[in-house]
């Protein structure tokens, strides 16, 4: 075991490499294509495929390949083992020193924020998808949950064709504007309970650790925006993708809240990010 452990973290002490399993941890669950994985990190196909084969080998990522395409995921069983390898270690049989960087929550819930779940929705313009996923929840559970949305990159006006179809479902937009994350960061702001990003762009980017240490998720949808066509076939894109946040919302707040331990919940959204693109 310390053999596999040491060529592990030998693997991680290249900057790139240890760039690349941290972006595929921040996706985790999802296969992620090689072009997708270059563009994000700036490397070159065949800088991209020494790193890659080097994680390969020391067991960290796997491989698969769907039609034409290699993508690539933790090997989390891999990334589990070598971790706790390490805080058995330095934890010396004595949990109290490590569990606080585990989990915050002693008692294995989430922290509660007087009697409310906060919840954020991060994209890269939050114009779109972010908007959709904070609107559907408050109004379909804003008894329990507070919803919120940014982007890393926002737009200065929300799309209108998300607006239109907002207003079509009958949810109130008069309030809703595009942030950046900033707003969320820093100091009096709230603690959130879960952080769920709506795009690929912003889950691959590394962004900052949030307090309190949430439960986090990638739930991305393809983006309307970039739909070309006919303005039916424009407005048909934000019906869609409308309709699969929508689904999800409906599955998240379905789920026992209360009575999964940290592990389970995290299962639990992971699940609900992997379900159908379809509304």
């Amino acid at each position: 075991m310390e053999q596999y452990v040491s060529n592990r973290l030998s693997t991680l002490g290249h900057p790139q490499r240890l760039a690349l399993f941290r972006l595929l941890m921040r996706r985790y669950p999802d296969r992620v294509p090689a072009t997708e994985l270059a563009q994000a990190l700036g490397l070159k196909p065949n800088t991209l495929s020494t790193y890659v084969n080097a994680l390969k080998q020391s067991g960290l990522i796997a491989q698969e390949r769907v039609g034409t395409s290699l993508r690539y995921s933790i090997d989390m069983d891999a990334a589990r083992e070598t971790f706790d390898y390490l805080l058995h270690d330095c934890c010396r049989g004595r949990p109290e020193i490590c569990a606080p960087f585990i989990n915050p929550a002693s008692n294995g819930e989430i922290p509660m924020n007087s009697g409310m779940y906060n919840v954020l929705f991060i994209c890269t313009g939050n114009s779109a998808r972010s908007i959709f996923a904070e609107t559907i929840l408050r109004d379909l559970a804003g008894d329990r949950f507070v919803a919120y949305s940014a982007g890393t990159q926002p737009r200065s006006e929300l799309n209108p064709f998300a607006i239109e179809v907002l207003q079509q479902k009958g949810h109130d937009v008069a309030a809703l504007r595009s942030k950046n994350v900033s707003e969320f960061q820093g100091v009096d702001v709230p603690e959130f309970d879960f952080v769920f990003t709506v795009c690929n762009q912003a889950a691959n980017e590394d962004c900052p650790s949030w307090h309190g240490q949430p439960i986090s998720a990638h739930w991305g949808l393809p983006d309307p925006v970039k739909v070309e066509g006919s303005d039916a076939e424009k407005s048909l894109a934000f019906q869609q993708t409308y309709g699969a946040l929508r689904n999800r919302m409906i599955a998240f707040t379905a789920l026992p809240l209360t009575s999964l331990d940290r592990l389970s919940l995290q299962k639990a959204v992971d699940e609900i990010g992997q379900s159908s693109e379809e509304g």
